[in-house]
């Protein structure tokens, strides 16, 4: 009896001290993580970042760096307001499976099903090639980064949906894949035909006001938005603002979100659970799509699906004339990395998928990339 009482006076004893170790350990990592952080900054002359680091759905490090407005020399807090780029597709993908565990819409439905002015040439195309970037529907940026659309323009959603019909498909349906931007703005119609309410009312109902992801909302040109990052390229060595787009454009499922890393955090969580919808749906979205010739693709519903070093890993990256963003999710490690930046893509772009994969082999060194790459995802 003593014996026992002694072991339990132990471990009262012990607790506290690897709770300790724990909490010391976490804050040598998060040093090193700042290094890391700022060091890429300067290499890749950034203005600001913010970063969030989960561990089993909590946040164990959010933190800004920079700038956030590079005029007002206004630091970045990592509450502020970053555009998502396509971070925002898998709102979009996932809103579209909670109406499918609803019956509402079926993923291998054709589209012209919800849409019956689709042509002719869109009769193979169905929600899931949508959903899965194998539709052969051309998108609004040519295959060069050339822009097809007049993004200085406003468009209707369905003025939208009937221009993309007017063009040549780029490949059968299912041959292929290739990223199109242009394919989530038609599940956006799709879903706003099956619900009677307009892609983001819908998104905010079921995910956005359910997880208390309250900074998360449509991109504004227009409205005085706390918080909001300024957005910044490089032209030619030099750090120039934001372009200009006409208000339709920012208000698009493909790629039209203000987010922030506490917000991003809210949405891990909730992916480790059924609070939105069913595990087994989850899977089917992280899930390697299959073309027509049997052969897989490495990216599901909205999601990109990779190994690092024998570590399954979920990701996806947002795009925007002025931001890139990563979202890292290694699902059995229980570790998530989100990185903001306000810098865009072009030949002298910020590469926040160095700086993602960096982050989480700090917190576990087997993550280690020994050769970096870039993957551009195209378009938002």
């Amino acid at each position: 009896m003593n014996s026992r009482r002694s072991i339990a006076m132990l471990w009262v004893v012990l607790l506290p001290s690897a709770a300790v170790y724990a909490q010391s350990n976490d804050d040598v990592l998060s040093a090193r993580v700042d290094d890391a952080v700022r060091a890429q900054m300067q290499e890749q002359n950034i203005p600001g970042v913010s970063l969030a680091v989960m561990r089993d759905g909590k946040i164990i490090k959010a933190m800004g760096y920079g700038l956030a407005n590079v005029e007002l020399n206004v630091p970045v807090e990592p509450h502020m307001v970053f555009h998502s780029g396509s971070l925002a597709k898998a709102f979009t993908a996932t809103a579209v499976m909670m109406l499918v565990e609803e019956g509402k819409i079926g993923l291998d439905d054709k589209i012209s099903k919800y849409l019956p002015e689709s042509p002719a040439k869109w009769n193979e195309v169905t929600i899931r090639r949508l959903l899965t970037h194998t539709s052969g529907i051309r998108d609004y940026f040519g295959e060069d980064g050339d822009e097809l659309f007049d993004l200085h323009q406003n468009f209707t959603e369905d003025e939208l949906v009937r221009k993309f019909a007017a063009q040549t498909m780029r490949f059968p349906t299912g041959e292929k894949w290739s990223y199109c931007n242009a394919g989530y703005i038609i599940l956006g119609a799709v879903i706003h035909r099956v619900t009677g309410k307009f892609w983001f009312d819908f998104v905010k109902e079921r995910i956005f006001d359910p997880l208390g992801m309250t900074s998360t909302r449509l991109i504004s040109i227009d409205d005085t938005i706390p918080n909001r990052v300024s957005g910044y390229h490089m032209v030619n060595g030099q750090r120039k603002n934001d372009q200009w787009l006409a208000p339709s454009w920012c208000t698009t499922p493909d790629g039209s979100l203000y987010i922030n890393a506490f917000d991003m955090a809210k949405w891990d969580a909730a992916l480790y659970t059924e609070k939105l919808i069913k595990r087994s749906t989850l899977e089917q979205m992280w899930t390697p799509v299959k073309l027509q010739d049997g052969t897989t693709y490495p990216y599901g519903f909205a999601w990109r699906i990779s190994e690092v070093n024998g570590h399954r890993r979920i990701t996806h990256d947002g795009v925007d004339f002025a931001f890139t963003n990563r979202f890292a999710r290694y699902v059995n490690d229980r570790l998530s990395v989100i990185v903001l930046i306000n810098l865009g893509e072009d030949e002298e772009a910020a590469m926040p998928t160095r700086m993602a994969d960096t982050v989480a082999a700090i917190y576990i060194p087997e993550l280690k990339i020994v050769k970096d790459s870039k993957s551009p995802q195209g378009g938002k």
